[in-house]
């Protein structure tokens, strides 16, 4: 399949933000760059409603766009040579199958990202997988809500969760999940739904929900993710920059949702929340 790479040409200092912006937009997948921000969609996409978003984005952000067709095998290695080894302290190493196994970590994962986004490299997935570690897994039932290569949803798995339900609005995250499920030995508790949060089952309580997608994805979300979490039940949620921290907690805070921690990495926030 071929696609298309959108690199967006702009200072250092407004890459956080404009990342922000086009994970609203439809892209598979970004690298940063020393010029700024490589942004990939598949042929098939919707270029005409996309460059229409761009030109309204580029009103708000100033940034030089060039734009390259690439050959599937190019993707491929393009995330082959950039995809290296991450550690999260003892607690998780995240890895490619062809990279040498972590040998003292708690959980090494096995992450072949394809056209979707989570890999830990980002801060938002590093500092979702550090909170991760403190929470009681065991026994719980949980939501990985914006999948995407499903790391958070498989860590779930591994740290005991009794069943696991993943959503992906991307065809492309479903199946990836899938595959990395079966990669590292969970496909049997976890189920992969493509569509919004409305895709996951209806009758379903979560005693754990887990969203690294953005801010508005959250904020909109945040009365049917409070039904779907039990009472004192956790919600972790990152996507979101840290200039945008108190426009989200005063958000959760009127929804029912009470502050527990916070973590800052880069221009990032992350944040674990329970349900009152």
């Amino acid at each position: 399949m071929m696609a298309l790479r959108y690199d967006f040409i702009l200072p250092s200092e407004q890459t956080e933000i404009l990342l922000a912006w086009l994970s609203d937009l439809p892209f598979y997948a970004f690298e940063e760059t020393e010029t700024g921000i490589s942004a990939y969609m598949e042929e098939g996409g919707d270029k005409a409603d996309l460059e229409e978003r761009l030109v309204q984005l580029a009103e708000t952000i100033p940034f030089r766009l060039t734009r390259t067709t690439l050959e599937e095998q190019n993707w491929n290695a393009l995330w082959e040579s950039c995809f290296h080894p991450v550690r999260v302290g003892g607690f998780c190493g995240i890895r490619a199958e062809f990279h040498p196994p972590f040998e003292d970590v708690l959980h090494d994962l096995i992450i072949q990202p394809k056209m979707a986004f989570g890999t830990g490299h980002h801060e938002t997935t590093f500092m979702m997988v550090s909170l991760m570690e403190s929470l009681a897994f065991l026994g719980a039932r949980v939501l990985d809500f914006g999948c995407g290569t499903g790391i958070l949803g498989v860590l779930a798995a591994q740290r005991g969760a009794a069943w696991v339900d993943a959503v992906d609005i991307e065809a492309a995250a479903v199946e990836n999940t899938l595959e990395n499920a079966q990669r590292n030995g969970v496909s049997g508790q976890l189920a992969v739904f493509q569509g919004d949060l409305t895709a996951a089952p209806g009758s379903a309580i979560y005693q754990i929900i887990l969203a690294n997608i953005n801010r508005n994805v959250i904020l909109d979300a945040l009365p049917a993710l409070k039904q779907k979490l039990d009472r004192g039940g956790t919600l972790l949620i990152s996507g979101i920059l840290s200039s945008d921290r108190e426009m989200v907690f005063t958000a959760t805070t009127t929804h029912g949702f009470q502050l527990i921690s916070q973590a800052m990495r880069g221009d990032w926030l992350a944040a674990r929340l329970e349900r009152a």
